[in-house]
């Protein structure tokens, strides 16, 4: 049987073509969530894009018809804006304030009431990005649920790792480092493995044999690692996962990288190790451009004190510190210096980059979790040729009010991506910042 869902406001912030994610059911959108969207429009940021984008498909829409009335979906199903809610008579016992949140959740109860009277009544069904507004909504006798259809895996559980820990017989260990490859094909059937992806491979048996290779771009091949233990601008990974990622970091044919991790697994540490080696030493790109969403992104930073490096400063503090790190700078204002001299390092918000086309560039793109799907992309298409891009972050650190760790856009890149051959992708485990920040990491 049909059902009617009724969107929160939030829904179409993050999503603006939500509205054709519910099949040939009724959507509901209640006329205050419109008035919500409206007061949004005029920000500068992906919260203002989308809902102006909203406008514009209503606006479009009411061409069809009367919206009160409800306007059919090309997709099936109809839409319509709800201007009733008087079921706020039944809540104000509950909840004082007429609040935006309320009313919302009035017009779900008025549509339940109404559907309740008829023979064959359809469900009322509330649609929030708000784990409150839900809660509130299931103590009202209301069905509430997440919207799910932004969802780039059902569980962050089930988001790619980028390497398969595999038990085989230790002949097919011993044949891999005698013939430095493997056919993927004669050694390990009945698996499906992506492009540039990491197997480990353990010795069925127990015994201490291991060996860590790369699946070809072409899924055919397994090969030996060529940079897991090299030291690169003073820095040599200290687990699997950090030398699988320098494998990447330093492959000239993988223009895409993503990493994964919590606080302190050295995601930014080793891509600015790498990022210099290439710029400096090797002379592969002629930029270092690193740089962070000034959360959330495209927020102005113009309320801070002082000229825009000084702004930018607390916002890309991080990134010195491991610059000073890799320098072995001892005084203050060391780096500013070296910055200054090489000329070839550029640390920079996100906010500046629209509208750029960066070619030749080693870019590194820090707490990439905070993008939106349409941020991500905005990123990825500024890339010029012979440019190299990281995006890297925790997807279980969410700054931004919309998203989750499932729907951001480092998650979505990483999904998208992982069966392209110019793409690689590590989600960095054990901690190496220090014992005490492993541990806080793991029981915090």
């Amino acid at each position: 049987m049909k059902k009617i869902y009724v969107l929160d406001t939030n829904v179409l912030l993050q999503d603006p073509l939500a509205i054709y994610s519910f099949q040939d059911n009724e959507v509901v959108i209640p006329a205050v969530v419109l008035e919500e969207v409206d007061s949004k429009k005029r920000f500068m940021d992906e919260i203002g894009r989308n809902a102006r984008h909203v406008a514009r498909i209503m606006d479009g829409l009411r061409e069809k018809g009367h919206l009160h009335l409800g306007v059919p979906l090309d997709q099936g199903g109809e839409i319509r804006v709800e201007l009733n809610h008087r079921s706020f008579v039944q809540m104000q016992d509950l909840f004082l304030d007429m609040t935006n949140d309320n009313r919302i959740l009035a017009v779900s109860l008025n549509l339940q009431h109404d559907e309740q009277q008829k023979e064959h009544p359809r469900a009322v069904i509330l649609v929030s990005k708000d784990a409150l507004m839900r809660v509130k909504a299931d103590a009202l006798g209301l069905q509430a649920q997440d919207f799910l259809s932004d969802r780039v895996v059902h569980e962050f559980s089930n988001l790619y790792k980028g390497f398969t820990t595999l038990m085989v017989p230790v002949s097919i260990i011993h044949e891999f480092y005698g013939r430095n490859e493997l056919v993927l094909a004669q050694h390990l059937k009945g698996h499906t493995f992506y492009p540039n992806e990491f197997l480990i491979l353990k010795d069925e048996l127990g015994s201490s044999s291991s060996a860590i290779g790369q699946v070809s771009g072409d899924g055919k091949y397994l090969s030996p690692l060529r940079f897991g233990d090299e030291m690169v601008w003073g820095v040599k990974p200290r687990n699997a996962q950090q030398k699988m990622a320098l494998e990447l970091l330093m492959n000239k044919n993988i223009p895409l990288v993503t990493l994964t991790g919590k606080a302190g697994t050295g995601k930014t540490l080793i891509s600015l190790a790498a990022g210099l080696m290439q710029t400096e030493d090797e002379h592969v790109y002629k930029k270092l451009l690193v740089a962070r969403p000034v959360v959330p992104l495209g927020k102005d930073i113009g309320y801070l004190p002082g000229e825009k490096e000084e702004k930018l400063r607390p916002w890309m503090q991080p990134i010195y510190d491991n610059l000073e790190y890799l320098f072995n700078t001892k005084k203050s204002g060391d780096l500013d210096k070296i910055l200054a001299g090489l000329g070839s390092i550029q640390v920079e918000a996100l906010t500046y980059i629209r509208g750029r086309s960066i070619p030749e560039q080693f870019i590194i793109i820090d707490e990439a979790q905070n993008l939106t799907k349409h941020e991500a992309k905005t990123i990825l298409t500024r890339v010029g040729e012979n440019s190299k891009i990281v995006l890297m972050g925790d997807p279980q650190q969410i700054d931004h009010p919309y998203l989750d760790e499932v729907n951001n856009g480092l998650t979505y890149v990483v999904e998208m991506f992982k069966e392209q051959k110019i793409s690689g992708h590590v989600n960095l485990e054990k901690g190496e910042r220090s014992s005490l920040a492993q541990m806080a990491a793991d029981l915090l």
